[in-house]
């Protein structure tokens, strides 16, 4: 490689949380894909449409699928997982450490244990809209609060119960970067000190980093450049 050539960035796998398919990343992917990266957005077994099966969609399925789509990227990658998908994205990491260049995290944390481990539904339709305040609903603009409501898939009820299988004790070695937009990253750490359960993966990691996106929980939405600046600079580092 001369001097003034830069190496191709690896490859960027973007999963999206809870009612979410590949359709949640469009913004990000755009402009991912405009400054050259290879990009391929997910969407999890029985997200696919209102009217697919989610009876026997398990955990499992989910993290299998994201295993699927490192492995045929043929060399280590980035992968992107928000809120929800940081359940399947951990046990992702923990089945293929070494293929995976960095973790992101996006309003999200490698999870340890289930979401609801009490919730025994087939499936977990999107709350509503008050229940969501919290998450900082009413901060998106009309357009992506109209998108949100038409697009939104229940959630299979097991990626809500079940929770992950970590025997690997490579996972705490990958790279991990969270991405803070519904709290900053000095409140993130301060919820860590104090034991907060869903944070308790971030307290086992032993290369994490935090960067700080203001927003809502939905940052693919609201600051997609920005968020998209944080994806693509992990690839170049992981190239």
């Amino acid at each position: 490689m001369g001097l003034h050539e830069e190496a191709t960035p690896v490859p960027i796998i973007l999963v999206p949380g809870f009612w979410l398919g590949a359709w949640a990343w469009d913004d990000v992917a755009a402009v991912l894909r405009t400054d050259g990266h290879d990009v391929t957005a997910l969407t999890l077994p029985g997200l696919e449409s209102a009217d697919t099966d989610r009876s026997k969609i398990t955990l499992s399925d989910h993290v299998d699928a994201i295993c699927d789509a490192i492995e045929a990227a043929g060399q280590p990658v980035v992968l992107a997982v928000h809120s929800g998908a940081g359940v399947s994205g951990y046990a992702a990491s923990e089945r293929l450490p070494g293929q995976i260049a960095a973790m992101i995290y996006i309003d999200s944390a490698p999870a340890t244990g289930a979401i609801n481990p009490g919730f025994h539904a087939v499936e977990m339709p999107l709350p509503p809209w008050e229940e969501l305040a919290d998450d900082g609903i009413r901060l998106m603009s009309d357009e992506h609060q109209e998108i949100f409501r038409q697009r939104a898939i229940p959630e299979p009820g097991a990626a809500v119960r079940e929770a992950p299988v970590l025997t690997n004790e490579r996972r705490r070695g990958v790279r991990s970067i969270v991405v803070c937009t519904s709290n900053t990253s000095e409140e993130m750490k301060s919820m860590i000190d104090k034991g907060y359960p869903w944070l308790a993966g971030l307290a086992e990691l032993r290369d994490v980093s935090y960067e700080d996106l203001p927003t809502h929980h939905w940052p693919m939405w609201s600051r997609p450049v920005e968020l998209a600046a944080i994806i693509g600079a992990a690839a170049h580092r992981g190239s």
